[in-house]
């Protein structure tokens, strides 16, 4: 891609409206267009970072098993009446609105209800179960505090996976099974150092539910991390009876800022029971499905890593979601064929390049690039040709090398 041709330009100032740092890196790197408060397009460079993450979940929840499917944002009032959620103040964030045929419909919020009332059509017998159906999906909330950027949206993308299971033990061979998964994912994200897998509450579910919580400053969070054990407390449960029954001492806990990317529930049979999701067990005999939910969301997590890793310079984003491999720099006319040779190695190779070809200059080009935090810059200058070398520069940590043509084809 040339980056003269690139839809989305960068700016040197943050959006006055904007008050959440990470969606202003975002707008000035040319990644969001913000079109209203917690409504945010995403502009081929975040449409990158996002399909990248997306690929990334997608891969860790059919290991496990899941089936990805769509389900539809428009939400039929019956099956939240069933479950007694249309009207819930809990849930009262719900986008409403009048059919002019008649009734009320929402945008969806998740989808416990409608994805337990379609599978009323295919479970019927215990060989049925258990099955792990997941979307990735955009969802809406009425926000009132959409002022956090892409951390707290009205309008988002989420990976919501749903467990279906005979009993309470398959679901939670299962729900250890969803911990590892949500573990690699962010491991393979480049943040698994510094998420942990995090004590909640359960509400009327379970006793917990668990959360990874992602350490940043700009977290909403606050958590207590025991570091060597690798597991965190949420502040709302932070007592000492829960110190007790989890082993934990408070001397070796740390209290940080976090943000939430990911969490997991235990359901029960909250919503098999009202929404007559039913089995025959092998005596014949009906029961109610074990359920689980399992929740990611991907435009949170390109506002949490933009801001957690951002420096005074710009984002910086890890290798695995970076929009492009390589940002190629080409300094001056002189060497514009010799960019261009370089380019079109590197994408037979099958690496995705981005080349900054503006009539621009060396300061505004290197700004640009420390802006836009692809996680390797490859530069064309004169000098370098004259020497038949590249410099290279890894962008979180600023390590600089001059590297043969041989060399930054295997980078």
């Amino acid at each position: 891609m040339r980056q003269s041709k690139l839809l989305g330009k960068t700016r040197k100032e943050a959006p006055k409206d904007e008050e959440a740092r990470n969606a202003q890196l975002l707008i000035r790197a040319g990644y969001v267009h913000k079109e209203m408060a917690g409504a945010y397009a995403f502009l081929p460079l975040g449409w990158n970072v996002i399909k990248k993450i997306e690929q990334i979940i997608r891969e860790e929840m059919d290991a496990v098993g899941g089936q990805e499917m769509h389900l539809t944002a428009l939400q039929n009032k019956a099956s939240w009446e069933a479950s007694n959620r249309w009207d819930d103040q809990v849930l009262d964030v719900w986008f409403k609105t009048q059919l002019q045929a008649g009734g009320e419909v929402g945008l969806a919020t998740t989808h416990e209800e409608p994805l337990t009332n379609l599978l009323t059509d295919h479970i019927a017998s215990h060989r049925d179960l258990p099955t792990y159906a997941y979307q990735i999906q955009t969802k809406f909330r009425n926000e009132l505090r959409a002022k956090s950027g892409l951390l707290r949206g009205r309008e988002f993308r989420m990976k919501d996976l749903y467990s279906f299971s005979k009993t309470e033990e398959e679901h939670q061979e299962f729900y250890e099974k969803a911990k590892q998964a949500y573990k690699n994912v962010f491991d393979r994200l480049g943040i698994g150092e510094r998420t942990y897998l995090t004590f909640a509450s359960g509400g009327s579910f379970a006793e917990f539910s668990h959360e990874f919580q992602m350490v940043t400053e700009a977290g909403e969070d606050t958590i207590y991390v025991d570091e060597e054990k690798g597991i965190a407390i949420n502040e709302e449960v932070y007592n000492d009876e829960v110190l007790e029954k989890l082993g934990l001492k408070k001397e070796n806990l740390k209290e940080v800022k976090a943000t939430e990317v990911g969490n997991i529930f235990s359901l029960g049979t909250r919503f098999s029971l009202p929404l007559k999701l039913m089995y025959k067990d092998e005596a014949g005999e009906p029961q109610p499905v074990v359920m689980g939910s399992y929740g990611i969301g991907s435009s949170r997590l390109i506002g949490a890593i933009s801001e957690a890793l951002a420096d005074e310079k710009g984002l910086s984003w890890p290798r695995a979601i970076s929009p492009f491999d390589i940002h190629l720099i080409q300094l001056q006319d002189e060497v514009k064929e010799d960019a261009e040779s370089l380019y079109n190695k590197l994408t037979e190779k099958g690496y995705s390049v981005l080349l900054d070809d503006r009539d621009k200059s060396a300061g505004e080009k290197f700004a640009d690039s420390d802006l836009i935090g692809i996680s390797k810059r490859v530069v064309v200058g004169k000098r370098g040709i004259e020497n038949g070398t590249y410099e290279v520069t890894d962008r979180s940590t600023g390590e600089t090398a001059d590297m043969k043509e041989e060399d930054v084809c295997q980078i």
